[in-house]
């Protein structure tokens, strides 16, 4: 069996079933199972992943993956009761999956669909995670057409004749149950479609607080941004001033002829470009003058 051997890599479908494999072998063994202490537990569920894997994960990382199953996995397991609590006449396996789905994204919380069917099939026979159906269970006839332990010999059942004769309630019809399963169905479809209605409602308000609050924090990153851009330009023009100053008070009086020139081109440049820019476009022409 090929795992990913990175510590911190994306987790691959058969590294999550796996999981849940361990989980369930540790967590209800019939011995130690329920004397475990959780920390005890996850150290033996790392060390069972690691050997059956080979994986480097570590016991935080275990234990926080499953976290994130547990509440996956209870949120499938209450959105499948419901399907099968609104189970209608004529509907097959295949119609509570799709009713599942739906019930399981109308929740608004995390994903919108469960993937995870294969970590479904190792856990949904334990006992967190096994469905419970609540909705009544409706009987067509409850009078047995025969009964080989019962006896019709008076002689066996000397009280029968002083018993009052109870008359068998009348087994509901099929016509009966099929429009009373039609009346739950159709209160049962109301309620979930008011259900998405509020939900899509709330994620809405939801969707535009976010965007609210998007924009302010791109006002005030742009508000950053430009006062960060100044203070640059102006320590840019500091920096420009104080060699220019530098510049200016530059003592030639010991410097070869060479260098001389070169500092009194500096200089004249540095006084070109301040009488543009202070004073405008003007006749510098007296700069060019090659005299000292």
């Amino acid at each position: 069996m090929a795992f990913s051997q990175e510590t911190g890599g994306a987790w691959s479908v058969m590294e999550d079933v796996l999981l849940c494999e361990c989980w369930i072998q540790i967590s209800h063994d019939t011995i130690s199972g329920n004397e475990m202490k959780f920390s005890q537990m996850w150290k033996k569920i790392l060390h069972e992943f690691v050997e059956r894997s080979g994986s480097t994960r570590t016991e935080s990382a275990l234990s926080s993956r499953w976290k994130l199953f547990n509440k996956e996995l209870g949120k499938w397991r209450d959105a499948l009761t419901k399907a099968m609590n609104n189970h209608a006449s004529g509907e097959n396996l295949s119609d509570e999956i799709v009713q599942a789905q739906m019930f399981y994204g109308a929740t608004g919380v995390g994903k919108k669909s469960f993937t995870h069917t294969q970590c479904w099939e190792v856990v949904k026979h334990c006992k967190r995670f096994s469905i419970i159906p609540t909705a009544p269970t409706v009987v067509l006839n409850e009078t047995p057409l025969h009964d080989s332990q019962a006896s019709d010999s008076p002689m066996e059942s000397p009280m029968s004749e002083d018993l009052p004769i109870q008359k068998e309630p009348r087994p509901m019809g099929r016509k009966a149950a099929k429009a009373k399963r039609g009346v739950n169905s159709t209160s049962n479809t109301s309620k979930f479609l008011e259900e998405i209605a509020r939900q899509s409602a709330l994620r809405i308000e939801i969707d535009k607080k976010v965007q609210e609050d998007d924009r302010a924090m791109a006002i005030e990153f742009a508000k950053e941004r430009e006062y960060v851009r100044k203070e640059r330009e102006y320590r840019r023009k500091e920096n420009e001033e104080r060699k220019d100053r530098e510049t200016m008070a530059m003592d030639t009086s010991h410097m070869s002829p060479e260098t001389k020139q070169y500092w009194k081109l500096e200089q004249k440049a540095i006084m070109r470009r301040k009488l543009f820019r202070d004073d405008g476009p003007s006749n510098t022409d007296w700069l060019n003058d090659e005299n000292p």
